[in-house]
């Protein structure tokens, strides 16, 4: 059995209002085991025989059946996790600036994100072909360059990204 982190895309924001006991019902009933939500924002940790790529399309599949909209996850192994967060070289928490992680579905994407911010002067750094992370003035987040980037439609199916204090609460409950 493999423990896994699952973020949803763009819940609870943008009209796309998910109850999380309501969404903890729905993944439920999957082939999915000890299926828990964290905060409001689309963090489910759980376990599964399936490969990361199958959890990914259930997951889905079921979001999409049950709740009506165009779901996206990012799907990621507990190990994983536990590497791209020892990897990010920013501090989860300062009085100044808050840390992010940018999870991809696709490396494509990700890497032409990337590109896209660092000419916008984003401080970024690369974790993996999966994931970037990136720092931005507390109060500036929804101005900085990879936010406004990764709002495109062109990121919406690949992409989502976490503060790095909330990743190191998703794998907390993972262990």
């Amino acid at each position: 059995m493999t423990s896994y982190a699952v973020f949803l895309r763009g819940v609870n924001v943008g009209g796309i209002n998910l109850k999380m006991a309501d969404l903890r019902q729905a993944l439920a009933e999957l082939p999915l085991a000890g299926v828990k939500t964290l905060l409001a924002s689309g963090n489910v940790v759980c376990s599964s025989e399936a490969p990361a790529g199958e959890v990914k399309a259930l997951v889905e599949a079921k979001l999409r059946e049950r709740f009506g909209y165009d779901a996206w996850v990012i799907v990621l192994t507990a190990q994983r996790l536990a590497e791209l967060v020892a990897d990010c070289p920013y501090p989860a928490d300062t009085p100044d600036v808050h840390a992010y992680i940018t999870l991809a579905s696709d490396p494509d994407a990700l890497e032409e994100l990337f590109d896209a911010a660092a000419a916008a002067g984003a401080e970024q750094h690369r974790l993996g072909p999966e994931a970037s992370a990136w720092t931005v003035a507390k109060g500036s987040t929804l101005e900085s360059p990879v936010n406004k980037l990764s709002a495109k439609q062109r990121y919406k199916s690949t992409t989502t990204t976490r503060n790095l204090r909330t990743l190191h609460k998703v794998l907390a409950a993972l262990t």
